[in-house]
């Protein structure tokens, strides 16, 4: 009888991660679709749209569980999936790509850019949360800092543009209000799928994974953290297949800003919250270490091909290495 009770619960889960996934692929496609008719109607740069409107809404499974962990007292289920998704995006799903969307050109400089400000918000974090405890300031000075780091990051593209060559600087539609309005909505409700299709994932496998009673913390980083990663790789892939190389490069390394600042601290804000400060530390500066790798990789190439993606999904796979030492090694 019990065992015929654990296979029902694993088809349920299993069922919900397929249909998870299918909502997250065609919920992302409406969300970039009508997020690039706003962006270009508006004269914004894809980069910053990718920045801005596309990385908080693929940020939004992880913004919901920061809220919902704090507010039930499990800080270790907010950290490790924030820290984690940071890990698991700009390693993963970042690799993943030319392997499943084909090569793509980056921007050196802008990417630099990006990167610095994805680096110096990891850097905060892991400072805040190491210390075991989040509180209510700590919590502002991490949600206050996002806007800060946007607008630090777009006032150096702008800088860096070269006014006469980037023509998307420029309208190239007109829209009525009621346009605007449509297409705001249609966006608004893709990003919405994406949440709900990434949180069925995210309980499908979180009930697939506490059978084998895995650690609160490591499960968030790596369980709970892949699954609300999901929407990163669906929407950058779509990004790609429609031309919008720099909203997929805006998401990927802007959602790891978002994670770092705005997610790890908008529940403590309502809720301060007690973290596993050691696991904080090691978990946090391997996120840090591969994140220097992969903008200075990005940086130096100009381009993500299948040989960087190979390397940063094999510092994905080591960071499974480098826990299990860790835990290994504490007593």
């Amino acid at each position: 009888m019990v065992d015929d009770l654990l296979l029902l619960n694993i088809v349920i889960a299993i069922i919900a991660l397929i249909l998870g996934i299918i909502l997250l692929t065609l919920s992302s496609d409406k969300a970039i679709e009508h997020s690039v008719d706003i962006a270009s109607a508006l004269g914004i740069s894809p980069l910053m749209i990718g920045l801005l409107l596309v990385s908080v809404g693929t940020d939004l499974p992880e913004i919901a569980n920061s809220i919902t962990a704090s507010l039930m007292g499990h800080g270790n289920l907010n950290v490790g999936d924030s820290l984690g998704s940071v890990m698991t995006q700009i390693t993963l799903m970042l690799g993943l790509v030319p392997f499943v969307g084909g090569v793509f050109k980056v921007h050196p400089k802008r990417c630099m850019i990006i990167g610095a400000s994805e680096i110096l918000a990891l850097i905060l974090a892991v400072s805040i949360a190491e210390k075991g405890y989040i509180s209510r300031i700590d919590a502002f000075f991490l949600v206050a800092s996002w806007p800060i780091f946007m607008l630090i990051t777009r006032s150096a593209i702008d800088r860096s543009i070269d006014r006469k060559k980037e023509a998307y600087k420029k309208p190239t539609k007109k829209f009525k209000l009621r346009k605007y309005l449509h297409h705001f909505l249609i966006a608004i409700l893709g990003f919405t799928g994406v949440a709900v299709g990434a949180y069925m994932v995210i309980q499908s496998a979180i009930s697939l994974s506490t059978i084998f009673n895995i650690p609160e913390y490591i499960l968030s980083f790596f369980i709970l953290a892949l699954g609300t990663s999901l929407p990163e790789l669906v929407v950058e892939l779509t990004a790609l297949r429609r031309g919008e190389i720099e909203i997929a490069i805006g998401d990927a390394i802007g959602s790891c800003i978002v994670d770092a600042t705005l997610s790890i601290g908008i529940g403590p804000l309502l809720s301060p919250i007690e973290v596993s400060g050691e696991l904080v530390m090691i978990t946090g500066l391997y996120a840090l270490l591969v994140s220097v790798i992969v903008i200075s990789t990005l940086s130096m190439r100009g381009k993500l091909d299948k040989k960087a993606g190979a390397l940063f999904v094999a510092l994905y796979l080591l960071s499974y290495l480098v826990v299990e030492l860790k835990m290994m090694l504490t007593p």
